[in-house]
């Protein structure tokens, strides 16, 4: 007998700082909304009027290219009026505290605030201190949540399902912010979450998430519907964290041999990937990889996280897959 779905037509949330306090029916409302906005963004003409005359800003503390763009074309798609600004070159730069960035924000009257920064904590203080709402785009090793989203949206779309999938989460477990959103959102729609690393990148307590953990690669691949492979901080090596990057591939990195031996396995990067060290090339450009198809499905899952943040409901007829 499948389990009841307890249906939602919106969040119960006003901002998304991470996934660890949204329920399975709030993730599963974005999921669903993100099968509708990935349809839109099939047609000639892809641009809705839902968040017309709503600001949005883009906060970057941190470099990013794809996470930026992503929401960009999202907020765009909405018809939302959007700003973005980097920390370089602007007055954080010179700096402004980010407190002091709040009260601007607030002055501007802008509605939503979009922040990568590399405190963990961050989009949480802004949210104490200004009216907007915020969506968090990465804070130091704490959450990433439309990473998570968008690989579960990936998986749910390969499979036709969360619930009963065991997913392998392979790399730096303990830098990992996305790591972490994954495994919230994941074992909440009924999957189970392994973890593999180095011994030196495993924090401790990992397990009292929920996870099996585990420092052999072929121990978390078996038995797995799909691996996600974490990009790897190449400063790690220099903190001695791992001895050589060469060796980090041969032991944990996803090779030819791992597709010929488990052919139904699916491979997930957050991008960008380091060739030859997460995966071999040959892996990264494989039909088991669904790697282009996260980076056009994260424009679907933040125009849905937008959208309905926004207030908005459900799409109409949309009542997400058969479960």
């Amino acid at each position: 007998m499948p389990t009841q779905r307890t249906v939602l037509t919106h969040l119960h949330h006003r901002h998304l700082l991470g996934l660890e306090e949204y329920s399975a029916a709030e993730i599963e409302l974005i999921l669903d909304t993100a099968r509708h906005f990935r349809q839109v963004l099939e047609r000639p003409v892809k641009k809705v009027p839902a968040l017309r005359d709503r600001t949005i800003v883009n906060l970057f503390f941190e470099p990013s290219t794809r996470t930026r763009i992503s929401f960009e074309l999202a907020e765009r798609r909405l018809s939302a009026d959007v700003v973005s600004f980097q920390a370089a070159g602007s007055s954080l730069s010179k700096g402004e505290t980010l407190r002091d960035t709040a009260r601007n924000l607030e002055a501007m009257k802008i509605d939503m605030v979009v922040i990568r920064h590399s405190a963990s904590g961050a989009p949480h203080q802004l949210a104490r201190w200004t009216a907007a709402q915020i969506i968090n785009a990465g804070d130091g090793a704490h959450e990433h949540p439309t990473q998570a989203l968008l690989d579960m949206y990936t998986l749910r779309e390969r499979f036709g399902r969360i619930q009963g999938l065991r997913v392998a989460i392979v790399g730096d477990i303990a830098h990992s912010r996305v790591a972490r959103s994954n495994i919230h959102g994941l074992r909440k729609l009924g999957a189970s979450v392994i973890v593999c690393g180095p011994a030196t990148l495993l924090p401790a307590g990992i397990e009292t998430l929920g996870v099996e953990v585990t420092t052999r690669l072929e121990e978390a691949l078996e038995g797995a519907q799909a691996v996600i492979a974490l990009r790897l901080q190449l400063e790690r090596q220099q903190a001695g964290l791992l001895p050589s990057l060469r060796e980090y591939h041969f032991t944990y990195g996803i090779r030819p041999e791992h597709l010929e031996r488990y052919p139904d396995l699916v491979i997930l990067h957050p991008g960008p990937i380091n060739r030859g060290v997460e995966l071999a090339d040959e892996v990264a450009d494989s039909p088991q990889s669904v790697i282009l198809d996260q980076v056009t499905n994260g424009v679907a899952v933040r125009m849905a996280v937008l959208y309905l943040l926004a207030g908005m409901p459900r799409p109409e007829g949309e009542t997400g897959p058969a479960q």
